[in-house]
């Protein structure tokens, strides 16, 4: 596998659009849910960065992810169906992220600081038996598409998390704290004038552009309204 960079571009508009209310929980197809998600951040990580071109084996994902190879098949095919990825004609071991552009309709997503001997520490946690897996999932690409490049965060309500991720606000806090729990991402605390105690949450992944946090940029921050649609 090629050497990994600190962050990676992520064609977000998909995420902007609904793509990760499709993404439910069921019989069987949770969990396929669920490895979709997670498979897809390698193939991210390893696209080339003009043609987004990912050349990764079964090995590799296997390696990467802690999943079986029939989850990874099943995973890719969910990827397939949804126009996440396509697959390439050299083999399958090749694919290619749908709607990839280095000129717009992108977002950071972390890379390097995300890995520990090749491995994704935070995958290994997920055995695909919980509803609570899948929300943490979707949250954090949610997240990783609302970040804001300015003050390294994404802000939005939970009423706004709902509506474009599909995950009720009533198992919302189970997953920020599956996230948070293995520092996937951190919590802030912003000011807000909608927020009865002038308080709202927004979302930091550390992994991406580590040095920029509430000690270094908070003293620049503002109130926000309500976070525009997506």
């Amino acid at each position: 596998m090629a050497k990994l960079l600190p962050w990676v571009m992520m064609p977000s508009e998909w995420i902007g659009d609904g793509g990760l209310r499709h993404f439910v929980w069921g019989p069987e197809i949770g969990a396929n849910n669920v490895a979709a998600l997670m498979t897809l951040a390698p193939i991210l990580h390893h696209a080339d960065r003009e043609s987004g071109v990912t050349r990764l084996t079964y090995d590799d994902l296997e390696r990467t992810t802690s999943l079986s190879r029939a989850k990874i098949s099943a995973g890719l095919d969910v990827l397939e169906r949804r126009s996440l990825i396509e697959r390439e004609p050299e083999g399958r071991s090749t694919y290619k992220v749908a709607e990839h552009n280095p000129s717009y309709g992108w977002a950071k997503f972390p890379s390097l600081r995300l890995y520990r001997d090749g491995r994704i520490p935070f995958f290994y946690e997920l055995n695909l038996r919980k509803r609570a897996e899948l929300d943490a999932m979707k949250l954090w690409y949610f997240i990783a598409a609302r970040r804001d490049n300015d003050d390294n965060l994404a802000k939005a309500t939970y009423d706004q998390i709902t509506a474009s991720t599909g995950v009720p606000r009533d198992r919302l806090k189970t997953a920020l704290s599956l996230l948070a729990a293995n520092g996937m991402i951190h919590v802030e605390h912003v000011p807000s004038r909608h927020s009865e105690y002038g308080i709202a949450n927004a979302y930091r992944i550390p992994q991406i552009d580590s040095s920029r946090h509430m000690g270094t940029v908070g003293r620049g921050l503002t109130e926000y309204d309500a976070f525009g649609g997506l």
